[in-house]
């Protein structure tokens, strides 16, 4: 898979994802890695088919994703945005209800199965306290929660989040990834992340795709991507990376000095 994009077609093209190839399995997350400009929010776009690939394809259960119809494809690939603006007021349990959109007719009602759905979703990510408070009411991570299950309502396939962890704090990010991982293997979800934090990453996702100038430099488990050297080159920081605790590699970024 490759892609390539230009502000103007008789020009060279601003941004190029060379040729790109991984498999992501039911149950497992994957984090996407990489400086700013390395094309991860691109990759992510088009696994979730808003944008189609110049050569290759990208298959969903042997369908090709960008091939398919904007319900159809919402119906399988659930999107959490960095930011997701709130429209209107409405209470958590009424937002998470969006989800159930791409499942209905026009101009058709939401189901009592749509509402129960609703509240389990916001359940599954121990958010269902949350469910009469009014979205403007709550914390970031509480909000967090909440769009989560809202991705959750439409019940998909393929769940991708762009930078999920973004602005939270230390508890909410480890209650988020901690809800993923639960999610992912109880559910089959296939998770893929968009992130920057590396120990993160190399704590929750079962494969990582390392990325730099638009190039797929590595893909697999952390324990086999997670090498100083390789690190020290994509992301430009003199760092060490040892073994920690859980048995999952650990970043530390060495301050005052110059890889």
């Amino acid at each position: 898979m490759s892609y390539a994009y230009s502000a103007n077609p008789a020009q060279a093209p601003l941004f190029t994802l060379e040729a790109t190839s991984f498999q992501a399995r039911p149950g497992e997350i994957v984090a996407i890695l990489g400086p700013n400009a390395s094309g991860k929010s691109t990759l992510l776009k088009l696994i979730a088919g808003a944008l189609a690939p110049l050569s290759g394809r990208i298959l969903l259960n042997g369908f090709v994703t960008h091939s398919l119809t904007p319900r159809t494809r919402a119906q399988r690939i659930a999107v959490v945005q960095q930011e997701s603006r709130l429209l209107f007021p409405a209470r958590a349990w009424e937002f998470v209800l969006q989800g159930r959109h791409a499942h209905g007719r026009s101009l058709r009602f939401e189901s009592e199965d749509d509402i129960i759905i609703a509240k389990n979703a916001l359940a599954q990510v121990g958010a269902a306290d949350l469910s009469d408070r009014w979205m403007d009411q709550i914390s970031g991570g509480e909000k967090q929660r909440v769009i989560l299950a809202r991705a959750l309502a439409q019940q998909p396939l393929l769940l991708l989040l762009d930078e999920p962890t973004l602005h939270l704090d230390i508890a909410a990010q480890i209650g988020l990834l901690d809800a993923l991982r639960r999610l992912a293997a109880a559910n089959r979800y296939t998770v893929v992340v968009v992130t920057h934090e590396l120990n993160l990453a190399a704590e929750y996702a079962d494969q990582v795709v390392l990325m730099q100038r638009g190039r797929c430099l590595r893909v697999g488990p952390p324990i086999n991507i997670y090498q100083r050297e390789l690190l020290e080159q994509v992301f430009q920081t003199p760092l060490t990376v040892e073994l920690g605790s859980s048995g999952r590699p650990r970043v530390t970024v060495l301050a005052g000095t110059e890889a």
